[in-house]
C-alpha cells in the first residue's frame, strides 16, 4: 500500500496535508494522533470512503478509484471505531447477511464466528450480546472474505483482557498469512510491542514514522535506570554515579535512585554500577515508552 502527497480540505481546513506512506504487504501499521491529528480522515479517505482532495492512493498495487477498486475492495476488511448492528439478527445472521453484501462464501461466516470465540452465541440475538461480544462481531465481519488488507480503528474497545490476548494472537497469526493491517489505538502501551513501524500524526501531517526502536534512537528522549543499593552503600552508589557526565542523579529514598541520562551514555552508566559489585543490589533499565515519544513528537 502506498501514498503519496495525500490531502484532504474541508475549505480552509487541511484535515490531512501531504502525506506520503509505504506499507509492506504482511506489515502491521500503527497510526497514531491526537483527536483532530486526521488520523479518521486519513482512515475513510484509504478505504474510498471520502475522496481525497489530492495525491494518490494504492492499495495491492491499485488505485482506489474507479471500477477496479471495487473488485479491490472485497480484499479489505474494516472494523470501525463504533460497532453498529441489527439488535434482532443473531450473530451468524448478521454475518451471512454482510457476507451477501461483500459477496464472500457463506461457509466462512461460521469461520469467522469461531476465530473470534463467539462461536457459543452465534444463535443468540445481537441484544443481548455484550459490549466486547458486539466488537468481536465487528472483527468478525471485518474477517469475511478473508481480506488481504485489514483497517482496524480502535480494535480492542470494550475488550476485557482475556478479550485482547485472544484478538492479538489472532493478528498474529493473520500477519503470518500475509495480511496486512493498518490499526489506530489510543491505548499506546498496547501499540507498542505489537506493530512493526507506525506513523505520528498531528495537524494533518506525519510528524514521524518507524519501528518504536528506530524512534527511540532518532529522538533525544533520555533512558532512566533504577538502581537499587542498601542505605549504607546508597552514597557510594549516588556518587559514582553523579561523577559521570550527562547523567542526572535523582534520589528517590534512602535506598533507591533513579538516573537520566542519554542514549550514548548507557555503557558508561552499565560500567560505573558494574565496578560497584555488590554495593548494587539491583538495577533496572527503561527505554522511552511510546507515549513518551508521541508526545515528544507530536507537541
Amino acid at each position: 500500500m502506498s501514498l503519496r502527497g495525500v490531502v484532504k480540505h474541508y475549505g480552509a481546513v487541511r484535515a490531512v496535508d501531504g502525506i506520503d506512506l509505504e506499507i509492506h504487504r504482511g506489515e502491521v501499521f500503527g497510526l497514531i494522533g491526537h483527536n483532530g491529528a486526521g488520523k479518521s480522515t486519513l482512515f475513510k479517505t484509504m478505504l474510498g470512503l471520502i475522496p481525497a482532495t489530492g495525491g494518490e492512493i494504492h492499495i495491492l498495487g491499485r488505485p482506489i478509484r474507479g471500477r477496479a477498486f471495487r473488485e479491490v475492495r472485497r480484499e479489505i476488511g474494516y472494523l470501525p471505531e463504533n460497532v453498529v448492528l441489527w439488535d434482532n439478527l443473531s450473530g451468524l445472521e448478521t454475518l451471512r447477511f454482510l457476507a451477501r453484501l461483500k459477496r464472500a462464501p457463506l461457509h466462512d461466516c461460521e469461520a469467522a464466528l469461531e476465530r473470534v470465540g463467539l462461536a457459543q452465541a452465534a444463535g443468540r440475538p445481537v441484544r443481548e450480546y455484550s459490549k466486547g461480544m458486539r466488537q468481536r462481531l465487528g472483527f468478525a465481519q471485518a474477517l469475511l472474505g478473508r481480506p488481504q488488507v485489514l483497517f482496524l480503528d480502535e480494535p480492542t474497545s470494550g475488550l476485557d483482557p482475556e478479550a485482547i490476548r485472544a484478538f492479538y494472537a489472532t493478528l498474529r497469526t493473520l500477519r503470518s498469512e500475509g495480511v496486512t493491517m493498518i490499526m489506530t489505538s489510543h491505548i499506546l502501551s498496547e501499540l507498542q510491542e505489537r506493530v512493526d513501524r507506525l506513523a505520528i500524526l498531528a495537524a494533518g501531517k506525519v510528524r514521524a514514522q518507524g519501528s518504536v526502536q528506530a524512534l527511540r534512537e532518532r529522538t533525544a528522549l533520555p533512558l532512566r535506570a533504577e538502581v537499587r543499593a542498601s542505605a549504607g552503600d546508597m552514597p557510594a552508589v549516588r556518587d559514582a554515579l553523579a561523577a559521570l557526565p550527562t547523567v542526572t542523579v535523582l534520589p528517590q529514598g534512602d535506598e533507591r535512585l533513579e538516573a537520566r541520562f542519554p542514549r550514548e551514555a548507557k555503557m558508561r552508566l552499565l560500567a560505573a554500577l558494574a565496578g560497584l559489585g555488590a554495593r548494587v543490589a539491583d538495577v533496572q533499565l527503561h527505554e522511552p515508552t511510546l507515549e513518551d515519544l508521541f508526545f515528544g513528537v507530536a507537541e
